[in-house]
Parts: C-alpha cells; sequence; structure tokens
C-alpha cells in the first residue's frame, strides 16, 4: 500500500483507506467520493497540486490530501 501522492500519471488505483488523523480531511475527501473501494486517478502533477479524477470527476488537490489517500 502506498500514498496517492507517490502514483503514476493516467493509471487507475483504488483507494484502501484515508490515513489521517484530522476528522475535517477525512471529511472532505469523502465528500469528493473518495473513499475505500473508489477508483482514483491522477491526472496531472504540478508542484505540489495534483488534479485527480473520481466518480468522472476532476478535483484539485494539494499534497497533503493525497499523502491522506492511500491506494
Amino acid at each position: 500500500m502506498m500514498s496517492l501522492a507517490k502514483g503514476k500519471l493516467n493509471m487507475p488505483y483504488t483507494v484502501n483507506s484515508v490515513n489521517t488523523d484530522r476528522e475535517d480531511i477525512r471529511e472532505f475527501l469523502f465528500t469528493l467520493g473518495c473513499y475505500p473501494g473508489e477508483k482514483v486517478t491522477i491526472i496531472s502533477k504540478l508542484a505540489s497540486n495534483f488534479i485527480i479524477n473520481v466518480k468522472d470527476a476532476r478535483y484539485s488537490i494539494d499534497e497533503d490530501l493525497a499523502q491522506a489517500i492511500m491506494v
């Protein structure tokens, strides 16, 4: 298992868990549809920003959020 921040571009991953102690981060990721069993793909990486695709929608997240998503 690794964090999404270490993933490769355009490769689909399955979310295993959201690994954070901060409840606000966990709830925010869940509102994006990023929860265990869901597919997520990194569309692009620019500096510490990630564009991800979850459930046919694109979102911009920072590296802290990407580190919390375990795939």
